[in-house]
């Protein structure tokens, strides 16, 4: 049994859709963030971070914080959505990396000054869409060489799908990205991923939380 310690944010699908994926039993542990739970004493014991989100895997009793981390943890522990040898592995976790290191932070800065920042600042506003939408053309030419992002459906899909939905979140359309629409269809069609995007419900957020989820979801495909 696996304890999935979430919130209903980017980062915190992914895991539940690789749980799902990989068809391991979790218990769903909601964090509410509204409150700080995410800063309590024990909750910094399993992620000294205090971020979301956070695994405990009681075969062993082990701990694993930060998404990327969990996601090739649960790989690795199932031997399922990492590639085959040392060269799909590498591939799948260069997209990985590229989702941890550049779509992630990008999309998040975007999404800070264009939604929540009291100042509108117009420079900051501009460089984080335009990086966004440099780096979702780049998912775009490789999804046109290829199916998923790794060649097979791998857990670099898994990390990316729920960043990229909310692009418009961001402020940034997707229009004329033929190949990152597609593989969006294709990868949310999953019935594993229909069940982990609903992990954990709403009503575990807080009022605030719950609001923003609410404006944001006019803006998913």
């Amino acid at each position: 049994m696996i304890d999935l310690y979430t919130s209903e944010t980017p980062n915190g699908r992914k895991v539940s859709i690789a749980l799902e994926e990989l068809e391991l039993p979790y218990e769903v542990h909601p964090i509410a963030l509204s409150k700080g739970e995410q800063k309590a004493e024990w909750y910094l014991k399993i992620n000294p971070n205090g971020r979301i989100p956070a695994i405990v895997d009681h075969e062993g009793d082990f701990a694993v914080f930060e998404s990327g981390a969990i996601l090739i943890y649960l790989a690795e522990k199932t031997g399922r959505l990492l590639g085959h040898d040392a060269h799909s592995r590498s591939r799948v976790i260069q997209w990985l990396m590229f989702q941890m290191s550049g779509i992630g932070p990008m999309m998040g800065q975007a999404n800070v000054f264009y939604r929540y920042a009291p100042e509108k600042i117009p420079y900051a506003i501009e460089r984080y869409q335009r990086e966004t939408l440099r780096l979702l053309g780049v998912l775009d030419r490789r999804l046109g060489e290829s199916e998923y992002l790794a060649g097979e459906y791998s857990i670099a899909d898994i990390a990316t799908w729920p960043w990229v939905i909310g692009h418009g979140w961001s402020g940034v359309s997707i229009e004329g990205l033929a190949n990152l629409e597609r593989w969006i269809a294709l990868v949310g069609a999953r019935p594993a991923v229909k069940r982990g995007q609903a992990v954990p419900p709403p009503a575990d957020l807080g009022t605030q939380e719950r609001k923003i989820v609410e404006a944001g979801r006019k803006f998913l495909v």
